[in-house]
């Protein structure tokens, strides 16, 4: 059987990554459909080898198709207009802003961590943030085999979370122009903020690391701390992972738990100096996790290093496999 696919947001840089996905892995597309704002309305994306014209987002444009799934990247304030509509003509929207991600009534979803979540839905579900994903894909093993008492994210975050303009701030900033879309160049700079701060002292991108995970781990009491930090990487998230488990452990057996995981790829020889990088994940679909060591400062404590392409497997692929999930379980 094969769906007719929307990809909201067809022109920016996810949704040119969902386009690559969908062609890679051959998604079964009947029809595709590209929306984007008006500006882009009128251009062509070429699509498994044909030129499919990108259509203005409105009303008018989405009533009159039969449409199975639509792969939203246009921003909370898009979905929030159009998500509901695209339910209302019958598609199950798989939505990558943070619009939908604590409603209770959505399901947030990472396959490889709960895929069950998807059953409950009520025709939209929420992809998490970039920086979640890899994140909960490292510890859902670590859950199921030892319990997790506390988690302390410190993020290392690319400029392409922030979209073109993030990436214009780090090239432009190499030759000494001024930022545009940061608070401060981010050219041979690190910067401890990601989105704005909050009331609690911390930002709101920590904030949904936090509540994401809980979220998606399906524990409300989990104890979860987080500091987000942008770096001059174009590529590809990086994550120190501090973990208080509740179980006793060896390192060699969660080293086996991380082999046999599904979307790990363990890349863990100190001795070789071997661990992961986003030069090396950048284009990859896994999570790769190496740096895996006890932390001797507490009973049953574990540290990682945890690297994923953030705009691949952080955002279009993450929407393309919960898709491809609907399909494998019949749930549509």
């Amino acid at each position: 059987m094969k769906y007719n696919v929307a990809i909201v947001g067809a022109t920016g840089m996810v949704g040119r990554q969902f386009i690559s996905i969908l062609e890679e892995r051959q998604f079964p597309i009947d029809t595709i459909y590209f929306f984007s704002s008006s500006r882009s309305a009128g251009t062509t994306i070429m699509f498994n080898e044909k030129e499919v014209t990108v259509e203005e987002l409105k009303q008018e444009n989405i009533i009159n198709k039969k449409i199975d799934f639509a792969l939203f990247s246009a921003g909370g304030d898009t979905s929030l207009k159009f998500a509901s509509l695209f339910v209302e003509c019958g598609a199950i929207v798989i939505d990558n802003s943070s619009a939908w991600r604590m409603d209770p009534k959505v399901p947030l979803v990472v396959p490889e961590v709960n895929p069950e979540d998807l059953k409950w839905h009520n025709g939209i579900i929420a992809n998490p943030n970039c920086s979640t994903i890899q994140a909960v894909v490292a510890l859902k093993p670590l859950l199921d085999d030892y319990g997790i008492k506390r988690i302390i994210y410190s993020t290392y975050q690319a400029v392409s979370g922030a979209g073109m303009g993030g990436f214009n701030d780090l090239k432009d900033g190499i030759s000494g122009a001024s930022p545009k879309k940061f608070q401060y160049p981010i050219a041979y700079n690190v910067i401890p903020q990601i989105d704005v701060f909050l009331d609690n002292g911390y930002t709101k991108e920590e904030m949904k690391m936090i509540e994401e995970t809980k979220k998606i781990l399906h524990n409300d009491n989990l104890r979860i701390t987080a500091t987000t930090v942008r770096v001059p990487v174009i590529h590809g998230h990086s994550e120190s992972i501090n973990v208080e488990l509740e179980k006793s452990f060896s390192l060699e057996e969660v080293l086996n738990t991380f082999n046999a995981a599904k979307g790990i790829v363990l890349m863990d020889n100190t001795r070789e100096n071997i661990y992961p990088m986003p030069l090396q994940i950048a284009g990859k679909d896994e999570v790769y996790i190496g740096r895996v060591r006890r932390d001797f400062s507490l009973e049953n404590g574990l540290n990682l290093w945890v690297v994923a392409d953030n705009i691949r497997k952080g955002a279009a692929l993450n929407a393309v496999q919960i898709a491809e999930t609907f399909i494998e379980n019949n749930l549509i």
